[in-house]
């Protein structure tokens, strides 16, 4: 499989996870994913409650969007990667994000757009399963601005395919990398937060 830049590249293992042995291109698989990730996010409409700054909630939503491809969907990785913490620290670092949002929006910290986009990037950066994460983040950002904020969603695509080699991912790699350094500003303008 080609990967697009700043994807992240599956290992044998994780490669034997996939439920179609008839997939050999990574177009054939992104067309399966992308099935998947909307049945997921009809999932994600009819999910009622604001209760999803959790652990069981990130697997589940991760499961939705990817488990009808990937036999591991939901389960934290394993393995290293070119991004994301030690693969023993995931659990921890989720929950302390989780306990950051929860507190953020509990004390008003952030602006609601903002504190997704914070969100989305720590956990690119936790990089907590094999593949998927960007995505995963994403959704889980969206999420929280319509479950808990009340708020409309962020146009993350700009009428882009995020998951092919254009214009607008290389902004949002580039502004990814940015914030990695501390740098949110990017990131912040990519997503359309007003400072």
């Amino acid at each position: 499989m080609e990967y697009p830049e700043g994807a992240t590249p599956l290992d044998p293992d994780e490669m034997d996870g996939l439920k179609f042995s008839h997939v050999t291109t990574r177009g054939e698989l992104d067309h399966l994913e992308q099935a998947n990730i909307q049945d997921g996010l009809r999932w994600l409409t009819r999910h009622k409650g604001k209760d999803i700054l959790n652990d069981q909630f990130a697997r589940k939503l991760h499961s939705q969007l990817f488990g009808a491809v990937w036999k591991w969907a939901g389960q934290y990785r394993n393995t290293e990667k070119n991004i994301g913490v030690d693969p023993i620290q995931i659990s921890t670092k989720l929950r302390e994000l989780l306990d950051d949002v929860q507190y953020w929006v509990e004390h008003e910290t952030y602006d609601p757009k903002e504190a997704a986009v914070r969100f989305h990037h720590r956990l690119v950066y936790i990089h907590p399963f094999p593949n998927g994460n960007g995505r995963h983040a994403r959704f889980y950002a969206d999420a929280l601005l319509e479950k808990v904020y009340g708020t409309d969603w962020i146009d993350w695509s700009g009428g882009y395919d995020l998951q092919q080699m254009n214009v607008r991912r290389n902004q949002y790699i580039n502004a990814l990398r940015a914030a990695d350094a501390g740098n949110y500003d990017p990131l912040f303008d990519f997503a359309g937060v007003e400072q």
